[in-house]
């Protein structure tokens, strides 16, 4: 299960504005301020309008920004006092994160080794996972020569890897269906929400369509 407790989060330039307005620190409120728990193999949708705070949720848990104040738990475990790369984690972010000199391929397989040395498994893993966002005959080119949608589906690949071949079962997706159209929406939901059940993953995505919650039976969170 992922809890999150009374998070909260203070952007620097929203204190020093309280503080030059005359307000102590302890009356400063919260820019973002989040509650709530997903069971280990199911979903929640962070949902609300650009600025809101969703991303800034998902850095927190991701490890990529600090609390001021809550908890941020994972199977019982606190994740604040590790580092980004020892939570059991997967991210996605909405700037895709692709390396431009790295062909498709290799972009996947960073995602499973820093020196893309691949076991057979997770060789496998990065195949299954071409075949699965629609670029197989892609694997050899570079980031600069595909769409925004095709790079969306790379770093979904990359993700999706990493759930498939190693212990990952928190995937955090921001915006993961930006750039696609109805129908590579609804396959690549129907993917995710098929490895979330094979692998009980938990899952936590932010959008701003309903229809991608309702497409991974992920229960609403209103910003």
């Amino acid at each position: 299960m992922l809890e999150i407790d009374n998070l909260r989060f203070t952007y620097p330039q929203a204190r020093d504005a309280r503080r030059t307005a005359g307000e102590d620190s302890a009356s400063a409120g919260a820019i973002v301020q989040a509650n709530f728990r997903i069971a280990r193999g199911r979903s929640t949708a962070l949902m609300g309008g650009s600025g809101c705070g969703k991303s800034t949720i998902l850095n927190l848990i991701a490890g990529f920004l600090q609390p001021q104040h809550g908890e941020a738990r994972f199977d019982r475990r606190s994740l604040l006092g590790l580092a980004p790369a020892q939570r059991p984690l997967t991210y996605l972010f909405q700037t895709h994160n692709l390396f431009p000199h790295l062909n498709v391929r290799q972009n996947i397989a960073i995602g499973l080794h820093p020196g893309m040395r691949l076991s057979a498994p997770q060789n496998a893993a990065v195949a299954q996972v071409l075949e699965w966002v629609c670029l197989p005959e892609f694997a050899a080119r570079n980031p600069s020569s595909l769409s925004g949608g095709q790079q969306q589906r790379v770093a979904l690949a990359r993700c999706l890897a990493r759930c498939l071949a190693g212990n990952r079962p928190l995937l955090l997706l921001d915006e993961p269906f930006n750039g696609l159209d109805e129908t590579l929406r609804a396959q690549m939901s129907a993917r995710i929400l098929a490895l979330q059940k094979t692998h009980s993953l938990t899952v936590l995505i932010t959008t701003h369509q309903p229809q991608d919650a309702a497409a991974l039976q992920a229960e609403v969170v209103a910003m």
